[in-house]
C-alpha cells in the first residue's frame, strides 16, 4: 500500500476558535514555527495552551509533537483538540479527528486510530471529499487490525462518494488482491492508473495483481517501469524485490 501521508504536516484551516485577528496570526505563526523548529513551538504552544489558548493551542501543540516524532503526544493532543472543537460545534472537528486518527497510526496504533476516524466520520456532514478522505483512512487502520470487510465496506463507499480519490482505488486494489479477488483488484488498478499513469506505487500493485493473475510478462512490465522511473523508492525497492523472485 501507499505509505501514510503525514497529515500532521499539513495543517491548512483555522479553527473557528482562532477566527480573531489575533488569535488567528498567533495560530499561523506557531505553525510556521512547528515546521521549522519544533521544540521551541511545543514550548510556545504549551505556555499558550496554560494561559487559555484552547482548540488552536492544542492543535499547534500536536502538530508540533508530530514535527519531532513523538506521535504519542501528537495523538493525544490532537484528540483533546477534536474533542473540544466537538464540544464547540467547530467545523474543523472531523479534520482534527482525522489527524489525530493518522497520528495514532504514526505511532504504530491503529486500534486507537479507528475510534478517531469512526468520530471525524460522525462529524464530517455530507462534503464527499472530506468524508472519503476520513473513510480512507480509517480502512487504513481496519486494514492493520484484519478488520477487512469493513475495510472493503469503507473504501467501496469512499471511491464512490470521491471517484477522483487515487488512494482509495490504490489500497481498494491492494486489498481486492490480498482477498484474491483478482477481477476487483483489477478494476480498481485500472481506476487509479488512469487518474495517475505515472505513479510508481500504482505501478508497482499493477504488477503485483498482474502475477497473481498468473500474466508475469505483464507483471514484469510494470515492476521495471517502477524501477526505471521512480529509483531510490520504496516502491522502486519493492518492484526490484518482486523482478528478483520472478526473473523473466
Amino acid at each position: 500500500m501507499r505509505p501514510l501521508s503525514v497529515l500532521l504536516l499539513l495543517a491548512a484551516a483555522v479553527p473557528a476558535a482562532a477566527q480573531d485577528t489575533s488569535d488567528a496570526a498567533r495560530y499561523r505563526a506557531c505553525l510556521d514555527l512547528a515546521r521549522t523548529d519544533a521544540a521551541q513551538a511545543i514550548e510556545r504552544a504549551t505556555e499558550w495552551r496554560g494561559n487559555g489558548g484552547g482548540i488552536p493551542a492544542r492543535h499547534c501543540l500536536g502538530m508540533a509533537y508530530g514535527m519531532k516524532g513523538d506521535f504519542a503526544a501528537a495523538t493525544a493532543e490532537l484528540t483533546a483538540a477534536a474533542r473540544a472543537a466537538e464540544v464547540a460545534h467547530d467545523p474543523h472537528a472531523a479534520d482534527l479527528w482525522g489527524q489525530a486518527g493518522n497520528a495514532a497510526l504514526l505511532d504504530a496504533k491503529p486500534a486507537v486510530a479507528l475510534p478517531a476516524f469512526t468520530s471525524g466520520i460522525a462529524v464530517a456532514g455530507t462534503e464527499p471529499v472530506r468524508l472519503a478522505a476520513l473513510l480512507t483512512d480509517r480502512a487504513r487502520a481496519a486494514v492493520e487490525t484484519n478488520r477487512t470487510t469493513e475495510a472493503r465496506a469503507d473504501l467501496t463507499r469512499a471511491t464512490g462518494l470521491d471517484p477522483s480519490a487515487v488512494d482509495g482505488w490504490l489500497l481498494l486494489a491492494t486489498l481486492d488482491r490480498r482477498l484474491a479477488d483478482l477481477p476487483a483488484a483489477e478494476r480498481a488498478i485500472l481506476e487509479a492508473a488512469r487518474r495517475e499513469p505515472a505513479d510508481p506505487d500504482i505501478a508497482l500493485e499493477a504488477g503485483n495483481i498482474a502475477a497473481a493473475q498468473g500474466r508475469l510478462d505483464l507483471a514484469r512490465a510494470s515492476w521495471n517501469k517502477v524501477v526505471a522511473g521512480a529509483p531510490g523508492s520504496d516502491a522502486a525497492a519493492a518492484a526490484a524485490k518482486a523482478l528478483a523472485l520472478n526473473p523473466g
